[in-house]
């Protein structure tokens, strides 16, 4: 049976199940809840705008999204976004789906804290970062009826989520802080790891090794 959260539809498929299930398993609640509304608030927006990305590809970008930050699968070697996007192009690509409709997937989530970009891209792409500024950041809240707002909160809650997704971001980036370089993601270890120093891209110009 189909689930429908403020009007919008969760594909009530084998792949959409299993994704739910893998999500569920690595996650904790702050994250896994965090997800689902990214996927309810990123398709909300997008019908919004006239959009209509593939629910299955946008429900797994959604639910993928930060799966880096975890335990499970969160890398030392490379940006959180990348550990969620590779998991995500791999588990498409297990599942029938095209590489194109995975490249677009794996682009959502791999840009989703780079701003200005994703919005030239397909809905696909674009979904996921609707969703998360929604969440996270409060952008956009007049796109979205506050009945539908308090439909999505009601079936997924977000005590204390402020702190709390700082607390998961903080964690997740710590031991890869040289990652986080040219992203917003320095603003929180800045704020949240003692002894960061962020690297200055003016200075790494005026220190480089060609002479002028």
């Amino acid at each position: 049976m189909t689930e429908t959260i403020a009007g919008v539809a969760v594909p009530d498929t084998k792949l959409v199940q299993e994704a739910t299930d893998l999500v569920r398993e690595a996650t904790d609640p702050v994250l896994y809840h965090h997800s689902r509304r990214v996927f309810l608030f990123g398709s909300l927006k997008a019908r919004h705008r006239g959009l209509t990305p593939d629910p299955e590809l946008a429900y797994v970008g959604a639910m993928f999204h930060d799966l880096g930050l975890t335990t499970r699968y969160g890398r030392t070697d490379q940006r959180f976004e990348v550990d969620g996007a590779d998991l995500a192009r791999e588990f498409l690509l297990d599942h029938g789906r095209t590489p194109a409709e995975a490249r677009a997937v794996w682009l959502a989530i791999a840009l989703h804290t780079t701003p200005g970009i994703v919005e030239h891209l397909e809905p696909e792409v674009s979904v996921v970062t609707l969703g998360v500024e929604t969440d996270v950041l409060g952008f956009d809240l007049d796109e979205i009826t506050p009945e539908e707002r308090a439909a999505v909160v009601a079936a997924h809650e977000r005590p204390n989520f402020k702190d709390n997704i700082l607390r998961r971001f903080t964690d997740g980036m710590k031991d890869r802080p040289d990652t986080t370089f040219g992203t917003m993601n320095d603003d929180v270890l800045a704020h949240f790891q003692p002894g960061f120093v962020r690297s200055d891209f003016v200075q790494i110009i005026r220190g480089s090794v060609w002479p002028d």
